[in-house]
Formats: C-alpha cells, structure tokens, sequence
C-alpha cells in the first residue's frame, strides 16, 4: 500500500498543483512570475518523488480500488521522469520567453501541469477507456496552449487544424476500444493479451480492425507518416516553449502508451510489425525531404520530430514482446528530450520580441556575437543529427543495434542513411553561425536569466545520457 502510494504520488503532486494554480489564478496578486515559479516547483517535487520510487518489474497500483487500471513499471517510471523534466525545463524557459512577448497570464502554467498531468497518466495506463481519458486531458490542455496568444493569426490557424485533426484521432481510438471491446470482452491490456493468447490474433476481425483505429490514433499522436501534415503548421504556430513542450514531453507520453498497447502479445506485434516497419522508412525520410526545404527554424525542428518519430518507430518494430523494459525507447527519448527542449530553451531568449528571429538566416553570426550560446546550439544539433559523443549518437546506436539484433538489417541500413541525410539542415544552421557574417546585432539584453541557464544544464544532460550504460 505504502509502495503504491509513492509510485502514484507524482501523479497526485502534478494534479494536485495544477489545481491549485488554477484556483491560484483568479487572484490578481498571482503574477505570471510566480505561477512559473509555482509550476516549476510542482514539476521538481514530483521528478524527485519519481526519482526516490525504485522498483523492478511491474507494480499493480492499488489493483483493489482501481481494479488493474494503472500500472507501474521501470519504463514508466522513466518515462514519468521525462516527461517530469521537460515540464520542469519548459516552465523556466517560458518565464524568459514571457519577459519579451506579453500575451501570458498565470493560467498558462496550469495548463502545462494539467498537460503533464494527462501525460503521466498516459504512461501508466493499462486499459483503454482510461488511455483515452489521459489523451484527452493532455490534449484539451495542449489545444489551449497552442492557441494561447489569440492575437496571433496563425496561432489561430494552428490551433485549429490540431483540435479537427485530434477530435479524429480520438474518434479513431474510442472506435478501436469499443471494437476490441466487442472481440474480447474487456479493455484491459491483461485481459486482451490473454485473449489474444488463447485465441489468436488473425483470427479475430474485430480486433484487428479495433488495434487497427488505436494504432491511427498513436501514430497521429506521434506524427508518424501518413498523420504528420499537421505537426509543421501548429509547431509553427505555437508559441516556442509550447512547441518544444509537444515535441518531447507529448511524444514521450504517446509513445509509452504505444509500446505498452503493442507489446501487449508477440502475436499482436507480430501483426503488424510489416506495416510499421514501412511507415518507419517513409516517416525518416519524408520528415527529411519536409526539413531539408524549410527556412523557419521552428518548421524545421517540426519536421526532423518527424524523423526522430521514424527512428522510435524502429525501436517498437525491434522491440522484443518478453520482458519487455523499454531501455531503448526510453534512452532515446531522454537523449531527443535534452537536445530538443535545449534548443527551444536557446531560442527563448535569442528569438526576441516577437519571435522576430525565426529563420536560419537571422543567426547568421551568432557565434561572434554571443559564443556561448552558438556552442550550445551547436551541441544540441550535432546530437539531433546523431554526432558522437553526444546522447543523441549513443540513442540511435542503440536504436539500431537492437534492430539488426531483432533482424532488421535493412531497417537499421535505412535509419543509418535517414541520419546521414538529416546532417544537412542540422549543419545548415552551425554553417550560418559561425561561417557567415551577422546580418544584425544580438546586442539586447536578456530580460531573464533562467532560460539561458536551462540551456547550459541541458548542455551537460546531453553529455551526461551519453555516459548512461543501456543493456538492449
């Protein structure tokens, strides 16, 4: 009871602090200052309570009360602890962001805490009526913040291509519950695997057709080719620290719910293993074509989470159904987590007013102006790109050795030729850095120091993964 009670208790702590920040916001004298100050604290105390919770193996959290629904397990919990830190990361970052462009108020930092919220439970579901609630609550809350600054055109336009997209996607995952629901009689992950055990997996319409809508919805979730046409547009249109807060903390709920629905049974995986394995090679490589023609920084980092969702897709073909710990896929989303939400905490605060800059061409010679900050930008790009020796390089070398280990060597070829093509808008930005004269003066002051120093931490994150030992 005590055990369950502490490994649900970063739950409890996130919803419980998103609450209280929204009541918190009706009062005046709660300035968007604190409520960043608040979020962040929320965010910490609830990584440290994760963190301090060490178990092996899968925990059934209280299977009395809620009847098998929530589950516990390492994967999760690292899982947790991501998504934990990109909300920790994000709230800081956005403080900076708020100093230059005055559209926020404190309700903004509750919405981020009852995204995570929705996040972890995601990462715990074990039954699909209960996944769809998670879905929702993140998503609802992502919808607002993607459309928080209601001034902005295309913020609008964002916001609303991303609600009628995501109300498909959640139809496609409710038709799918209800279609295994008719095949086998529960929602439960245990309940389905066990039928799928007793009876087969090709055997059943029904539950090809249900795992058939559950896995659109995830894979638009994801932005996995076909479902990413959406993704550049409300990248584009979000503000900068929502755009990285949905590139990594929403991509790592989503994709530990994805593996924990598809390992459910061999057979299950099995099943669809060649048609994952297709949309892995065209997500890496149309996510590339997508990047290579962009000339907005933020469309471009869109379209490269494009591939990084083809790389992880390879993870879920390789992964193996017995024992499953999800070493892998957690590795390289913590290693992706780092790279991302650093360059996203840099563009904070070298953006300026406005988001005045927002091509490549506007940090033409940044380096000479503010070296620090180029060096880290440097970093966390040749990691994106898969550069030794960063995370990012140690994340895909585990990605694809366990698929030549599962036998997919032409995966894994594949997935070695996306990363050498995505070299080319990664080192695009590096070469206008530090190669080409600055067109304009970076000489404004940084209203906030917060984001700046989230942006070196991160610096030493992407080292310090590297140096983390995985056993695939």
């Amino acid at each position: 009871m005590t055990n369950d009670l502490m490994l649900l208790m970063p739950l409890i702590i996130v919803g419980a602090g998103a609450i209280l920040l929204m009541l918190s916001s009706a009062y005046q004298k709660l300035t968007h200052e604190m409520a960043a100050y608040g979020s962040a604290l929320v965010f910490a105390v609830a990584f440290l309570v994760q963190l301090s919770a060490c178990i092996t193996g899968n925990a059934v959290l209280f299977s009395g009360a809620f009847n098998g629904l929530l589950v516990a397990s390492s994967f999760s919990k690292a899982a947790g602890l991501i998504i934990l830190a990109c909300g920790f990361f994000t709230a800081m970052s956005s403080h900076t962001y708020f100093k230059q462009n005055d559209f926020c108020s404190p309700e903004y930092y509750s919405l981020m805490v009852f995204a995570a919220s929705g996040m972890l439970l995601l990462t715990m579901a074990q039954e699909l009526i209960t996944v769809f609630i998670a879905l929702e609550i993140m998503s609802l809350a992502i919808y607002i913040l993607v459309g928080y600054d209601r001034k902005n055109v295309i913020s609008t336009e964002a916001v609303l291509k991303y609600l009628m997209l995501g109300a498909f996607a959640g139809a496609f995952l409710t038709m799918g519950a209800a279609f295994v629901y008719g095949a086998t009689g529960s929602t439960k992950f245990v309940k389905i695997a066990q039928y799928v055990a007793a009876h087969g997996f090709m055997q059943t319409p029904a539950l090809i057709g249900g795992s058939f809508f559950i896995l659109v919805a995830f894979l638009f979730k994801a932005a996995a080719f076909p479902f990413h046409a959406w993704v550049v547009d409300v990248y584009d249109g979000a503000s900068v620290p929502v755009t990285g807060y949905m590139a990594t903390g929403l991509k790592t709920a989503i994709f530990a719910v994805f593996a924990n629905f598809l390992v459910l049974d061999a057979s299950l995986q099995s099943g669809w293993i060649t048609y994952l394995f297709y949309i892995a090679v065209f997500t890496m490589f149309v996510g590339n074509l997508i990047a290579i023609g962009q000339q907005s920084l933020k469309r471009m980092l869109a379209a490269s989470g494009i591939v990084h969702t083809g790389y992880l897709l390879i993870a879920l073909v390789a992964v193996s159904t017995k024992d499953f710990t999800g070493s892998v896929i957690a590795y390289y989303l913590a290693a992706y987590a780092a790279s991302t939400l650093g360059i996203f905490c840099a563009l904070s605060y070298l953006g300026g007013a406005g988001e005045k800059r927002s091509t490549f061409d506007d940090f033409k010679g940044l380096a000479k102006s503010r070296p620090y900050s180029a060096a880290a930008v440097s970093v966390f790009l040749l990691s994106m790109a898969g550069i030794p020796p960063t995370a990012g390089f140690m994340g895909k070398f585990y990605i694809i050795t366990s698929a030549i280990e599962a036998g997919q060597v032409t995966l894994a070829v594949l997935g070695i030729v996306s990363s050498i093509i995505s070299m080319w808008y990664y080192l695009r930005l590096i070469i206008n850095m530090y190669f080409c004269e600055a067109e304009e003066q970076f000489g404004e002051a940084v209203p906030s120091n917060l984001a700046p120093i989230c942006t070196f931490v991160l610096v030493v994150c992407v080292f310090a993964i590297s140096l983390y030992p995985v056993v695939i």
